[in-house]
């Protein structure tokens, strides 16, 4: 089953988390490293021409990935994943590439105004793709646990039908005459 299909799936309130947390996200990092202009936050070097559509494809994807949390039906919500990892790793090399060079204080401190604007800057663009790449990830791991590990709507949770023994061991690719074997043996 395609990751995307598990989109279809997807109620009016996870749809509604996606847009908020998606907008929160362009927002926050936005206004933070004023890629989007703002009387609070300042820039000793203007942004680069690539910031803004890392910031967008970053909130887009921050979005999605935030409602894939959101629970769907009614039944247990999951413990924090590799997924949710991946993303915090994602959002945090986002921010790094779209920030100034040389507002990064750890940068500063380790590079220099000098190294920060020679060394730091011309990798900002990688960090970003390899932020996004991370948050995509992410994003289909959780999409694919979803669509795999759906359980259908009438299943009592944690309840799994009980297959024959013999349905069992054909799936295993156990012959049906060693099947014999493997029941006196149990």
């Amino acid at each position: 089953m395609c990751f995307l299909s598990a989109l279809l799936t997807w109620r009016p309130r996870r749809w509604l988390a996606a847009v908020l947390g998606g907008l929160a996200t362009f927002v926050l990092l936005g206004v933070t490293t004023a890629v989007i202009p703002n009387p609070v936050f300042g820039r000793s070097i203007a942004p680069t021409d690539w910031a803004m559509e890392v910031l967008v494809i970053t909130s887009v994807l921050s979005g999605l990935l935030f409602a894939s949390y959101v629970r769907n039906e009614a039944r247990a919500l999951e413990p924090a994943d590799k997924g949710s990892r991946w993303g915090t790793a994602g959002g945090l090399l986002a921010y790094l590439a779209i920030g100034c060079p040389v507002c990064n204080k750890v940068v500063l401190i380790a590079l220099g105004s000098t190294g920060a604007v020679q060394f730091f800057a011309p990798i900002q663009p990688y960090l970003g793709a390899l932020g996004i790449g991370f948050l995509a990830f992410a994003l289909v791991f959780r999409l694919n646990r979803e669509a795999a590990c759906a359980i259908p709507a009438g299943t009592p949770e944690g309840s799994i039908p009980a297959l024959p023994t013999s349905d069992l061991l054909e799936r295993r690719g156990v012959a049906s005459s060693d099947a014999h074997h493997v029941r006196e043996s149990e």
